[in-house]
């Protein structure tokens, strides 16, 4: 009888699985990353299994890891910046009055502090040279130099590529940010794909005890009716129920065949292919699900979308901190030392002895309206990215006060329900047992399991509105152990 009571209430919680139960297991924890024997192959399918291939080969999820990957790459082409620079150049006079050759190189590295950079290089000449090149002249073993060139105001504390290289940085934690977003998003749709072919499973399965209930019950009416002790009548009223149940069987069927198909796309094969679960592999209950632990108000900073918003705006400031290094003057030191070894060549005894030149160089736009443009919009685009934050921080507090409330009126509701079904269950229980000793007619039978049943659905109903309402307030608030999305997992799938 139980089994009859529980038809309609499948149904009706069904219909809402799809979108329920996506959040019904966010709260299950993921198990630590060890190696696994591979499970048998009739073992119950578990929702750590679906959640575990989930992450390890759904597209979305390899493509938020691919743009990971992008963005360190730009990270290391903004970084290329401050290579050092290796320049070799020869000039040699094949015709003409003069036959002067030279070679020489320079080795530049850049200073990542004070925008400037270090440089140093070897030169050596023979032959002569016009006059006009008379700097080309070295002694006969060559010069070498060293000099530095620094920023003593504009550039001195950010400059273009260091401003390149910090976005870039800034870049790779939003696309993880992302990553983290989209495998939310993944496995929020695992763990209700899995949810609705375990309920399809189990809906079916009553649908066959119930077909066995009524097919049992023909056969007792069938011999009541040949005693006369029944009117032939019941039997036609019995036969209807079981072609309404084989209906329900056929439908419950084909929606099994759907849910295994659409939970394909998340369980995975070794190579990431889809793989179709077995009917044999249905477990027989759902899984556990543990409530979100702490304050969800003090975990909003776990947030990814969240996160993303603050790196923009340190991206923003960054840029502007760019803006206003443009306004000032550009004010560079130059210092140099040469020194020419070996005998003295063509050129003479000047270029004997230690050559050390200090230098400065001053630059100042009278007018710096670009700069100033650019400072404006930076400083709008600051604003307007504080108030977006501010904006998506008291929608996701009204939120997470509004699933807190749910949950506490959900469990109240879920004891209500409870305690009606079970008074319910024993009316049809009673009547049932009536109508087995002929006290009972077969309508009223149906009236008592109907509303037992009736009592049933709005227990299910409860119990699954306070799932829902448990999922979604973990899920609200990022916390992502309960979500079964912890750092540690999510490290594993770099492996």
């Amino acid at each position: 009888m139980r089994s009859c009571i529980v038809v309609a209430a499948w149904v009706v919680v069904t219909t809402a699985l799809p979108g329920a139960t996506t959040a019904q297991n966010l709260t299950r924890p993921v198990e630590p990353v060890v190696s696994r024997p591979a499970p048998a192959k009739d073992a119950p399918l578990s929702l750590a299994e679906v959640l575990r291939s989930s992450r390890r080969h759904a597209p979305q999820i390899l493509e938020a890891i691919a743009k990971v990957r992008q963005a360190e790459g730009k990270v290391l082409s903004a970084e290329g910046a401050f290579d050092t620079v290796v320049k070799a150049e020869a000039e040699s006079r094949l015709t003409g009055f003069y036959d002067g050759q030279i070679a020489g190189g320079t080795i530049t590295r850049p200073i990542e502090n004070w925008g400037g950079s270090l440089y140093g290089g070897y030169r050596i000449s023979s032959g002569r040279f016009p006059i006009y090149e008379d700097e080309r002249f070295t002694n006969n073993f060559g010069e070498l130099k060293i000099g530095a060139v620094l920023s003593l105001m504009r550039d001195r504390l950010i400059d273009d590529r260091r401003f390149a290289r910090g976005n870039a940085r800034i870049d790779v934690d939003i696309a993880e940010a992302d990553r983290l977003l989209t495998a939310i998003g993944v496995q929020r749709r695992a763990i209700g794909a899995y949810n609705l072919w375990v309920a399809s499973g189990l809906r079916l399965a009553v649908y066959r005890d119930l077909l066995k209930l009524a097919q049992a019950r023909q056969a007792g009416l069938v011999r009541q009716v040949q005693l006369g002790a029944r009117p032939a009548i019941i039997l036609t009223e019995n036969e209807q129920n079981i072609l309404r149940r084989e209906t329900l069987v056929a439908r419950a069927e084909q929606d099994l065949a759907q849910a295994a198909n659409a939970l394909s796309f998340f369980l995975r094969d070794a190579d990431g292919a889809p793989m179709v679960p077995p009917t044999a592999r249905l477990p027989t209950s759902f899984p556990a699900i543990p409530r979100s632990n702490g304050d969800p108000r003090a975990m909003l900073n776990a947030r990814p979308d969240l996160r993303q918003i603050d790196l923009r705006m340190a991206q923003a400031t960054n840029r502007l901190e760019l803006d206003r290094n443009a306004l000032q003057p550009r004010l560079d030191l130059k210092a140099e030392v040469a020194q020419d070894i070996g005998p003295l060549g063509e050129g003479g005894r000047s270029r004997a002895g230690t050559e050390t030149k200090v230098g400065l160089s001053f630059t100042l736009p009278l007018q710096r309206r670009a700069a100033q443009g650019r400072i404006d919009q930076t400083t709008a685009e600051i604003d307007s990215i504080r108030r977006r934050r501010q904006q998506t921080e008291e929608q996701i507090i009204v939120a997470i006060d509004g699933l807190a409330i749910d949950v506490k009126a959900t469990e109240r509701l879920r004891t209500l329900a409870e305690a009606e079904h079970d008074r319910a269950t024993t009316m049809a229980e009673a009547e049932s047992r009536r109508f087995t000793l002929g006290a009972s007619d077969f309508f009223l039978v149906n009236v008592r399991e109907e509303s037992a049943a009736d009592a049933g659905v709005r227990k299910l109903d409860a119990a699954y509105r306070q799932i829902v309402a448990n999922a979604e307030l973990a899920a609200a608030a990022a916390d992502l152990p309960a979500l079964g999305l912890d750092a540690r997992a999510l490290a594993s799938e770099d492996e």
